[in-house]
């Protein structure tokens, strides 16, 4: 593809410091690790960070070390990368799932509670389903498309009914809710670095919490449950290999250190698209509300009105026939061929989540994406919408003046948002 669906901005100074670790002849387990981490919780705000090789392992890690397991339920959203929803089910426990916000796409709380007042009964001190008899033990909501959910009356049910809160901010690195970061509202948070996110270690992840028992826990697990204050060969748990490498490591402190930079960058990008989008018939575009402040992983557009899933069909092959990067951005999990297995109880309709999934279109988005390439692809949708929907041909809205903020605002290739 001419323009590429994502691309990782590496530097000179990433180049400098993994040398480094190259010819220090620690490769694993060294001083990296520790600083990393170390840098990694003073810009979020958590007191302790763990890195692990991804974010899918940093989220298995949080179920494990909160003892979700079998006969137990996590309720999570469906409109996710299947990590979120594979976490739980590694450890035999199964994913409950709530609807969405038809205007923002995150985990919707009135939905949440709708759930827990429809599914479940109260005994013995625990949210117990009605007809399958699993204790609900957490939720996990996921900052989808690096915008955090309504965390509060999220924090609200999880405190009335005793359960824990994992974000998933994999994809909201620099993300706000009020005054704290996204991944620091719950009992633990966790980031992935993905080549596409905001900042990339190549693959890893990162678990952040203010929990000291958990971080330990955490980092033994991450390192085949090795007892870390006794001999080399001592394990008091079973663990995983999980480890990040000091490479891994090193590239990302240099991006930590350009984290600002990159995020603005990637701002620049989006109220560029903000600014020619707009006004296309039939294509509504991200809308944030005031309270937050979003981070910007990708740009999602929907595809809206009669026949919204067949026209979206036709602008992806138009894209992408122009050489222009795009994917269906997400599928809904509980469709998913492997899901037909797993014993949802009860089975309940997702419409909101089924109609995002069903008109959701990503656009070709990075932080080192010039202006040209932006004009390209919205010059591109606009002609494909305009002639695929049958709507008459407006006036260019180029040279626009961009929007004062991203709130006004309307609302590689097949992997994104791996975690």
């Amino acid at each position: 593809m001419r323009i590429p669906l994502s691309r990782p901005d590496v530097g000179e100074r990433e180049i400098e410091l993994v040398t480094r670790v190259l010819r220090s002849g620690q490769l694993s387990l060294g001083p990296r690790l520790a600083e990393f981490e170390e840098k990694f919780a003073s810009y979020v705000g958590s007191r302790y960070a763990v890195a692990v090789n991804s974010g899918t392992s940093a989220l298995h890690l949080c179920i494990k070390a909160l003892g979700i397991g079998a006969g137990h339920e996590v309720l999570t959203t469906s409109f996710s990368f299947v990590a979120s929803a594979n976490c739980i089910l590694y450890e035999g426990a199964i994913p409950a799932f709530a609807d969405i916000d038809a205007a923002r796409l995150n985990l919707d709380p009135d939905n949440v509670s709708a759930v827990i007042a429809r599914d479940y009964v109260w005994k013995g001190g625990q949210l117990t389903n009605r007809a399958s008899g699993r204790v609900l033990k957490a939720i996990l909501p996921v900052h989808v498309f690096g915008l955090p959910c309504d965390m509060a009356p999220i924090r609200e049910l999880a405190q009335t009914f005793n359960l824990r809160v994992v974000e998933d901010a994999c994809e909201a690195l620099g993300a706000r809710y009020g005054e704290q970061a996204a991944g620091t509202l719950g009992d633990a948070g966790v980031f992935a670095f993905y080549p596409n996110k905001q900042m990339t270690t190549a693959e890893g992840g990162m678990i952040v919490t203010n929990d000291a028992r958990l971080a330990r826990v955490c980092r033994s697990l991450r390192n085949q449950g090795r007892d870390e204050s006794a001999a080399w060969l001592r394990h008091e748990r079973l663990g995983y290999n999980y480890r990040l490498s000091e490479l891994h490591c090193a590239l990302g402190l240099a991006q930590l250190e350009r984290i600002d930079e990159l995020l603005a960058a990637r701002e620049q990008v989006a109220l560029g698209y903000a600014r020619l989008l707009s006004g296309i018939p039939r294509i509504a575009l991200p809308c944030d509300p005031p309270d937050r402040k979003r981070s910007w992983f990708v740009y999602v557009i929907r595809v809206v009105g009669p026949s919204a899933s067949s026209l979206r069909r036709k602008l992806i092959e138009g894209l992408r026939t122009r050489g222009i990067a795009c994917q269906t951005y997400f599928p809904a999990i509980h469709l998913q061929p492997y899901f037909r297995g797993v014993p949802l109880t009860p089975v309940r309709p997702l419409p909101q989540t089924e109609s995002a999934s069903d008109s959701c279109v990503a656009l070709p988005f990075f932080s080192s994406m010039t202006s040209e390439q932006t004009e390209e692809v919205c010059t591109a949708v606009r002609e494909i919408v305009q002639r695929s929907a049958g709507v008459r041909k407006r006036a260019p809205t180029i040279d626009r003046p961009p929007v004062p903020s991203l709130n006004h605002a309307r609302e590689s290739e097949g992997r994104l948002g791996l975690r």
